[in-house]
């Protein structure tokens, strides 16, 4: 776990998990308890943070981006795209931050 703290392409990786896992609760859990069962409860604890995940990944990704000088149409675009579909994360972390990390 630690490894992740190393580089900053490693700190990305693990906020993406971190998104990512926030996500699918969110939506395979929190959503359909509150509409099945009228339960808002965990949409209201889940929501803020996966909201605040969310963010600093995306603020993470530009950064990343910036200091590694990624192309827009080659990487970024499909490493913001992951946060915003239920376990494209995981896949991208592993075609291409994965290699990257290794790498730097």
């Amino acid at each position: 776990m630690l490894k992740y703290f190393k580089t900053r392409i490693g700190r990305l990786r693990l906020l993406g998990f971190l998104e990512g896992m926030s996500l699918i609760a969110l939506v395979c859990l929190a959503v359909p308890l509150k509409y099945l069962y009228d339960a808002p409860e965990m949409v209201q604890m889940i929501g803020p943070i996966h909201g605040i995940l969310f963010i600093l990944f995306v603020f993470a990704t530009f950064s990343v981006s910036i200091e590694y000088k990624w192309s827009f149409s080659k990487i970024t675009w499909k490493v913001l795209l992951s946060c915003l579909i239920p376990f494209a994360n995981f896949y991208v972390d592993r075609k291409i931050l994965k290699g990257m990390e290794k790498e730097a």
